[in-house]
């Protein structure tokens, strides 16, 4: 739930700096975010997958939606693993990072030309193709560019996987992939064979996102193996590669678990090598793309409270409104998705009796709801900081500028010393892009 250098004891504290200096130093709200923790999070998943794979360990590519800047990116680069990109924007990003374009693996299901032109250009190592239309794209940006471009076919598998209906990515009916079962995904393989501009090295599924059990993962694996078995009978060859995406979910609430790396490459494995040996299959190389996994415990929003005010609901009970100085703009999953996350009174000790509250923003919306229902301290007051974890995926990504109200900053915390690495938008950033 929180980062591992983070310290909950009688004031919140990261690598031993009050988590109250931060809050003078930088402003509120604010991201905080543990290097030291990020980095040792790629370095876990990569381990885990070269350990259960072997030889046939391929990429770990860390999925860039869930949060990225070009500090990041810097990271990413020194650690050596991938990166997923799904925008021209976020390719960008990448590249301005200085991440070798043959370690980027791009998708979107709806790539503009000028985006998979520039990814081709780049010398991006895949692309991820998501539609027809983009089989011929991709094959006419790779001829004029004078190469072969390498790509993944995304197929969706036909998985109900156990999440929000928003974040769940491989059922039927849905905006990605070419379907399996109804035979989409095979027209797709036979268009792409007929450009040999495009190198087709294998398939990429992704069931969605925080998935918190390894079921789903398991029958994904196994269809997309029975394709492969598909292919080498009707082609006499064997697809080389297999992407099985991300989606790993993360601890948000007190008890939550998440899921292991170790065990989960592990079990990932085992079904891996047992449906290819089914098929008498060589097992392919295989790549994941943990992004959620990886940066959501390692950042948490320190807000100020700006007003409290006490409601007495219509069957008599009471309810405290908490106000802090951010909200839906800078943490949308909860209106989007009914995401629950917890906090803490971050700037000191209290040992009042705590009650039912409810820590709203200050946008002018009344599903400007960070948590619905949480127990805290009634002598909170104006002033106070609260904290909360786990809010490294898809918070500043998803962050907006709703009533204008300017984006919060990233700080990034290693060793003792802290550093901005996303600065704080400012009202003349607001006021930039009109004419």
């Amino acid at each position: 739930m929180w980062s591992s250098n983070v310290k909950t004891g009688a004031e919140l504290s990261i690598s031993s700096i009050p988590v109250a200096q931060l809050a003078k130093e930088f402003g509120t709200p604010a991201f905080i975010m543990d290097e030291s923790d990020f980095r040792n999070r790629c370095a876990t998943w990569n381990s885990a997958l070269s350990t259960a794979f072997g030889s046939n360990a391929g990429s770990v590519y860390y999925a860039a939606k869930a949060f990225i800047c070009v500090e990041v990116a810097r990271w990413i680069k020194d650690i050596g693993i991938g990166i997923d990109v799904c925008t021209g924007g976020e390719l960008t990003v990448a590249l301005k990072g200085g991440i070798d374009p043959a370690k980027i693996e791009v998708h979107g299901n709806n790539k503009s030309v000028a985006e998979i032109e520039k990814a081709v250009a780049a010398g991006v190592g895949t692309i991820v193709i998501d539609s027809l239309y983009e089989i011929e794209r991709v094959a006419a940006a790779a001829v004029k560019h004078g190469v072969v471009q390498k790509v993944l076919l995304r197929l969706t598998p036909g998985i109900e996987a156990h999440t929000h209906e928003s974040i769940a990515t491989a059922h039927e009916d849905v905006k990605f992939g070419f379907s399996i079962a109804s035979g989409a995904a095979w027209g797709a393989i036979v268009q792409t064979r007929k450009h040999s501009s495009l190198e087709l090295r294998g398939f990429h599924a992704h069931i969605g996102s925080q998935i918190l059990e390894t079921d789903s993962f398991e029958i994904s694996a196994q269809r997309l193996i029975a394709l492969l078995a598909k292919y080498r009978d009707e082609f006499s060859a064997e697809l080389p590669e297999l992407d099985l995406g991300g989606g790993y979910g993360i601890a948000y609430l007190p008890g939550d678990t998440e899921l292991d790396p170790a065990s989960t490459m592990k079990a990932l494995a085992q079904i891996v090598s047992a449906q290819c040996a089914a098929h008498k299959l060589s097992v392919p190389k295989i790549s994941i793309e943990p992004g959620r996994s990886i940066v959501g415990p390692t950042m948490f929003t320190v807000y100020e409270v700006g007003t409290i005010k006490d409601v007495t609901l219509e069957n008599g009970a009471n309810r405290r409104y908490i106000s802090v100085d951010g909200g839906m703009s800078d943490n949308l999953r909860p209106a989007l998705y009914a995401a629950e996350y917890t906090a803490l009174l971050a700037n000191r000790t209290s040992t009042a009796p705590k009650i039912s509250s409810r820590i709203v923003g200050k946008h002018c919306e009344t599903g400007d709801i960070v948590i619905r229902e949480i127990d805290l301290e009634n002598d909170i007051v104006p002033g106070d900081l609260l904290a909360t974890p786990a809010t490294g995926a898809y918070g500043r990504s998803m962050a907006t500028n709703y009533n204008h109200v300017p984006r919060p900053p990233v700080i990034a915390v290693k060793d003792g010393k802290a550093r901005v690495i996303v600065r704080r938008e400012t009202e003349a950033d607001l006021l930039g892009l009109d004419i």
